[in-house]
Parts: C-alpha cells; structure tokens; sequence
C-alpha cells in the first residue's frame, strides 16, 4: 500500500478516535482507531514510516476533538476569527508529536505482536503525562477519556488514572487487531479473546464500585446558571443586569422560588425584610455611621481561611441545623468589579443570602504596588458570607496561555496576536491547590476553569478536601468544549474520590458524586438553578495518595515487559 494512503487510513483512524470522547460518546468506534494505529505500527515498514503514522493519527483526533478551541476566537474583536481555525490545526500539529512519539518507541524498541502492544501501551502513558507537564501542559482529551459512558472501566482511574485508562484503550485497540487482522494465527486470536475478557473484567469490577450514598445531613448546595452567553457579556451597561440577574435567582432559589425564576430583589435586604446590615449584626462602622465589615475578615495572611477546630462531624451534625450552611455557586467572572476594595458591591452580593449562607463566586483581585497602581490581576475565587465579608479567596494557579496572559508579549504583539480575555493587563498565577476551611462546610478545594483538566494536580498535599468547588466560563466553548470539560472534571472525580460542584454561566453546570455520576445537572444553553445535598467523600484511592508515579510506574513495567518478551522470542 502506498505511504500516503497508509497516512490517510492513519488520519481517519484517528478521526474515530475523537468520536469516542464527549458529546459523542462513541468509545466503540474509539476502540476500532485505537487498532487502526496499532495494525498501521505493526505494518509499518521503518521507524520513520511508524512515526509519520503516529503523527498523522494524532493529528485526525485532536482536529476534530479540539474544534471548540476556534469558537472562543469569536468572541474578541483584537485578531480575526479565523485565527481560531489557524490554532486548531496548529496547536493539532504540535500535540500530535506526542503519539508520534509513542509509535517510533513502539516500532524501535521489539519486534511485533505482544512486546510491540505493550511498549506502544506503556510508551502512550508517559507520553500523555508528558503532554500535561510540558510548555505548561495542555492534558485535554488523553485517549482514557473516551471510556468515561463504558460501563465500570472508567473506574480504574482510581488506581491509574487518565494514563492508566489510554493504556487500557491501547491493549483494547491491540486485542482487537489480534482478532481480527488477516492472517494472524489461531492462537494469537485466541491471545486477543483473553485480553477482551480481562477488559471485561475490569469493567464488571468497575461497575460494581459505581454505588453511592447520599448524606442527608451535608450541606445544600444552590448553584446558578444564567445563561450569559460570551456575545452577550460585555456589551454596554451589561454589568450591572447581569449582576441582578444572578441575584434573582439566587433569590427566587434560596426562598422557595422555581429554579430559574427571576425574581425582583430589593438591593441592600435580606432575609425578611431586613436589611443586610442588620440580618448581619456587624460590628463596625464607616465614616457616615453606617455598619460595615472588614473586606477580608476571616482570611489569612496566605490568602486561605482560619481553620475550625471542631470536627466534621459536628459540622455536620443534624442536631444543630443552625450551624449548617448553604453553599451558593456562582460562575468564574461572574462579578464584575474588585470584590475586596468594593464594600457596596460585596453588600449587594450578601443582601440575598440568609444567616448562614455563603456565595462562592469568580471575580477579579487587583495585586498593586507600594504607590497603588495595578501591576497584575488575579483570577480568583472568593467566599463571601452574610454579612459581606470575604472569608475566603482563591487564585488561580495554572493560566491560559493566549487566554490570561500572552507569553512573550513582545514578540505575539508584533505578529498581531493578542489575549482573548478583555483588557491589557495580564494575570498572574496563584501558589497553587489550596483546601479552603471555614466553620459549618466540609473543607474544600478550589479549581478554576480548566485547572480540574490536570491530573494529580487538583488538591493540596498533605490537606485532603472533601469536595472540590470547580468555577468556570464554559461560554467560549461552543458546543462541544463544555460536555468535554464536564467529562474531564467526572475523571478527576474518580481519581480523587471526591465529589466536585461545577458551576458556569452558560452550562454544562453539575454536581458529580466521588465515582463520576452526575447526580444532576444544567443542560447548556439553559438558565436555571440545581439545589443538590453535597455528596461525600471516599476514602483517599490509590491514585490520590501516590499521584503519577503510580501510572508512570505501570507505564515503566509495561515497557519493561514488552523488551523483556521480545528478546525471550529473539533468542528463541
């Protein structure tokens, strides 16, 4: 067959591939890719040719799975739109290098058939953790996702993770081509039947680990989406409406009202007519005599919050309903404003929450110099409680390059490229996963938009949370980029054993248990909002505790095993 066929059957092969991830769904077509670029390795007639397969097989999937990717081009007036569909194919190109290197390991290594399976499994694990690691990492889509709707296999991410999943699709792909390439022996057939049983297995003992318990007695968690779309956000005056659209909602929700409803509130009131400085028994006053709090009482010099000394459990008690809380989400930048320095836009904010309410949401943190100019913003998460103040705030850690800040400035000014997010000053990034403590919740961390796309990478040592609060603005995304992030945040689930509330302005929104099911959920493109009790916590997996050093070890012995049998049946 002539090469540049053999590089088209790689392309289409790899065009399947991208089927099997989220909205579609279609992992069995996934699994048929996966074989087509194993059979094409094993066929392959030099290294270069395997390497040119694997590049061209990595290039058909990540085109077709990353075309979200120009949709948030058009929405930024500095570039054409059609610098989107330049990234795609080009940011494709580049990542494609990664699989390219998986199959020249593959090709160079052994000899064909079981060793050539196992090093191409293990050598496509460390190279998609390379893909997260390296140039600040973009670990999108890793082949393991496209077993997230395959019944009980995506539970073995708790011991291997996202890594351990692309390694099981890859020995599913080389089983399927044991059984049924053209002119293999019977007894290789046979070989690949086995291995289709172990999958099986592993999917039964998977399926059996999907049950979950709902605690009664966990905090209620209120979160909003109202559906502001990207066209729509920074139109002229738009602020200020869409700020009274969130607390409407966050209204009609909190006292009874149908989810969604836009219920008129009076600025400046709380709960029962009174207003907010009253429902909140402040102690301090400004300069007119009127009651305020402190910005940032409750957090400390870290950025983080004073921790309560009493154990979960009491938290948590039903005997004491008044300690419990309710857990308002709003979206990444949803406010508008610097939180911290704007004492009546935090009022506005508290005047819809009850007592013992607490509003999560995204805004913007000014980090000025010793004169008060802004050198650099932060993208924040930030607690708020009743009485307006902030309890808690977040910054996050791993920026969007293009997005949040634009690398090498100099240079991508000269050629025309800018930031997709509005205004000229960049972002700078936080210290990393921080687990956010505050008195009445379970202990939680905190992850802004793609942040939970990044494994082992999404709580902090040596201080386990027991939930994960994710933040986003999956409004640039169009319509396959946010059911692709949902998917990504199901995976972390799963590794982490934590349940993890998403919240985003115009879908997908959800409440997702420790075992990846979506307890509930806002579809996108709708505006409503999803009251769920707070799912909890397992017991830390595997993964949790050892991180990618237990992939990367299954990675090493598959390679290990691959070199070791080809030789046996060399000297044979």
């Amino acid at each position: 067959m002539p090469l540049y066929l053999r590089l088209l059957f790689a392309f289409g092969a790899g065009l399947l591939v991208a089927a099997g991830f989220a909205p579609a769904d279609y992992w069995p077509l996934a699994i048929v890719g996966t074989a087509g670029l194993f059979g094409l390795i094993e066929l392959a007639p030099t290294r270069r040719h395997a390497a040119a397969l694997g590049w061209w097989w990595g290039l058909g999937m990540f085109a077709a799975s990353l075309t979200w990717i120009a949709t948030a081009f058009t929405y930024q007036a500095a570039m054409p739109a059609a610098m989107g569909w330049v990234t795609v194919v080009l940011l494709s190109m580049f990542l494609a290098l990664y699989p390219m290197l998986a199959a020249l390991l593959a090709r160079g290594l052994v000899g064909g058939g079981w060793p050539r399976l196992l090093v191409l499994a293990g050598a496509f694990m460390v190279t998609e953790w390379l893909r997260g690691v390296l140039l600040s990492g973009f670990a999108w889509n890793p082949l393991g996702a496209v077993w997230m709707e395959a019944p009980g296999i995506v539970q073995m991410a708790q011991f291997g993770g996202a890594q351990g999943l692309s390694g099981l699709m890859v020995l599913a792909g080389g089983a399927l081509w044991f059984m049924a390439a053209p002119g293999h022996a019977a007894k290789l057939r046979r070989q690949g039947v086995a291995l289709v049983g172990v999958l099986v297995l592993c999917g039964a003992a998977g399926a059996s680990l999907e049950q979950e318990v709902y605690y009664p007695d966990n905090p209620l968690l209120v979160i909003v989406q109202p559906n502001i779309g990207q066209d729509v956000k920074y139109e002229p005056g738009a602020n200020g409406r869409h700020l009274e659209t969130y607390l409407a909602m966050t209204a009609a929700a909190l006292n009874g009202g149908e989810a969604g409803e836009a219920r008129t509130v009076a600025a400046g009131t709380g709960e029962a007519g009174a207003t907010a400085a009253e429902a909140a028994g402040m102690r301090a006053t400004d300069g007119a005599g009127r009651p305020v709090a402190a910005p940032n009482e409750g957090i400390d010099g870290a950025g983080g919050a004073v921790p309560d000394s009493r154990p979960l459990s009491e938290m948590l008690a039903r005997a004491d309903p008044g300690e419990r809380r309710r857990l308002v989400m709003w979206s990444e930048s949803a406010v508008f404003g610097l939180p911290e320095e704007d004492l009546a836009l935090r009022m506005k904010l508290a005047s819809v929450l009850g007592p013992r309410d607490l509003l999560i949401f995204g805004g913007v943190a000014a980090n000025r110099d010793a004169r008060g100019e802004v050198l650099t913003l932060g993208n924040s998460l930030f607690v708020l409680d009743a009485r307006g103040v902030l309890r808690a705030r977040y910054d996050k850690a791993h920026l969007t390059p293009l997005g949040e800040y634009l690398p090498m400035r100099p240079l991508m000014e000269r050629i025309g490229l800018a930031r997709l997010a509005p205004g000229g000053i960049d972002f700078t990034p936080g210290p990393g996963p921080r687990t956010l403590v505050l008195p009445g919740i379970p202990p939680f961390g905190a992850m802004i938009c793609y942040e939970i796309i990044f494994g082992a990478r999404v709580t902090e040592y040596g201080q386990r949370p027991a939930w994960i609060a994710n933040i986003s603005n999956d409004a640039w995304f169009g319509p396959t980029g946010p059911p692709q992030h949902l998917a990504l945040a199901r995976l972390r689930a799963i590794e982490e054993g934590l349940p993890i509330a998403r919240a985003t302005p115009t879908g997908m929104s959800a409440v997702i248990g420790p075992r990846g099911r979506v307890f509930g959920s806002l579809p996108l493109g709708t505006s409503g909002t999803l009251a769920l009790t707070l799912p909890p916590p397992l017991p830390a997996t595997l993964y949790a505790n050892t991180g990618d050093a237990m992939p990367l070890g299954m990675a090493l012995v598959l390679v290990l095993a691959g070199v070791g049998l080809s030789r046996r049946w060399h000297a044979r």
